[in-house]
């Protein structure tokens, strides 16, 4: 099963924090907790299995109950990140596993992700051709692997695997940033990567849901997007605003130049305009990015 982890002993809190935000999974819960229950019991690590039941009414919780998971209840449905922040907030292990409660992912990864995880500070299962995804996502998860390695200066494997592990402390700095949507992979990666913490990727196969998909791809796609470029934004602003600035200044000065030496007419104030925004865009950009800079001096040190 691998070597052991590298976590300290402590009699307030476990090794391992298994969190799994479910909604409406009576069928898939039971099966879910129980391998990773046989899993864990196989390391030589304390655990506890924590399931999120967000609101549930098909008897989630109760299955979940029945298998041997601690189980906290939203008392109404909030979201997939709300579960997992939910959990993050719970759970006392040193480090937290977080992986879905539909079926895709095998608890028998579990050890390759804490092996890692002892010279990293999070570890990302990234799922492989063998994985058994629709082709409309697997393309859109390529656009989105593609622009958060652009803002993130490294490559992303995966951005939106819910498969990871990570250490407790790191896990806690970004809670608050987390959203209440499925889109909570994204932040945290984006997060961790952008604030100079380590992450990995290992390879994993996950399996087709079983039931329904509760992800919608226009709506929830949107959003990732968006928690692209707010991340994005929040860590490293130049990324976002120069690339704006210098479309603009270039555009603004293709402009006048086209109707000087093709029209044959003034530069006109069309082209200043977009040229006097670019530089107002790239001063933007500029105090944010020192903005940024000051708020990561002045956090308080890693424990």
């Amino acid at each position: 099963m691998g070597r052991k982890p590298d976590f300290e002993e402590s009699k307030d809190s476990s090794d391992v924090s298994i969190i799994i935000p479910v909604y409406r999974e009576a069928e898939n819960i039971a099966d879910i907790v129980l391998r990773t229950r046989k899993v864990m019991d196989a390391l030589d690590c304390s655990y506890e299995i924590i399931v999120v039941d967000d609101g549930s009414d098909d008897g989630t919780g109760e299955k979940a109950t029945e298998s041997g998971a601690q189980v906290i209840s939203h008392p109404y449905n909030i979201g997939n990140g709300a579960a997992v922040k939910t959990g993050i907030r719970n759970a006392l292990g040193e480090v937290l596993v977080t992986l879905d409660g539909d079926g895709q992912h095998a608890p028998e990864d579990i050890p390759q992700l804490l092996e890692k995880l002892g010279t990293y500070d999070m570890v990302v299962g990234a799922r492989t051709r063998g994985s058994e995804t629709s082709f409309h996502r697997n393309i859109v998860n390529k656009i989105y692997n593609w622009f958060a390695t652009y803002m993130c200066k490294r490559r992303i494997e995966d951005l939106t695997s819910g498969f990871r592990a990570i250490k407790a402390d790191v896990a806690r700095r970004f809670v608050y940033l987390l959203p209440n949507t499925f889109s909570y992979p994204t932040t945290i990666t984006m997060a961790v990567v952008r604030s100079g913490f380590s992450l990995a990727y290992i390879p994993i196969k996950t399996s087709r849901r079983k039931g329904k998909s509760k992800i919608s791809l226009f709506n929830d796609g949107a959003r990732f997007f968006l928690i692209i470029i707010k991340i994005a934004t929040l860590f490293s602003p130049m990324r976002v605003f120069l690339p704006v600035s210098v479309l603009m200044f270039l555009t603004g000065l293709g402009y006048g130049l086209f109707k000087i030496f093709i029209l044959g007419t003034r530069y006109g104030p069309t082209s200043a305009m977009l040229m006097t925004v670019a530089v107002l865009i790239f001063m933007v950009g500029l105090v944010s990015d020192q903005v940024a800079q000051l708020r990561f001096d002045r956090s308080d040190p890693r424990p």
